[in-house]
């Protein structure tokens, strides 16, 4: 499934695909807003995202085997609830 699937979805319940559109689009930000602030979103029986620090360090090139230095980083990181992941088993 990808965006445009889950709008699509969306677009069954909500009534009309722009409606969709803007809640699926307002949602997806959202949650990339509060990841920025280092703040985490929950939704209950779905999941967990959150921000996560990657501290700087030191990594090799696979093709020359050269050392080369990879910088300090947040990314994202996803927790599944335990609901979904009942559901998938």
């Amino acid at each position: 499934m990808n965006k445009g699937d889950l709008v699509n979805e969306v677009a069954k319940v909500v009534g009309t695909k722009k409606e969709a559109q803007a809640a699926v689009d307002c949602m997806i930000s959202s949650i990339t807003d509060a990841l920025k602030k280092n703040e985490s979103v929950t939704l209950v029986g779905f999941g967990t995202f959150k921000s996560v620090h990657k501290d700087a360090r030191k990594g090799r090139n696979p093709q020359t085997g050269q050392e080369i230095s990879i910088a300090a980083r947040n990314t994202p990181k996803f927790l599944p609830g335990k609901a979904l992941k009942d559901a998938l088993n």
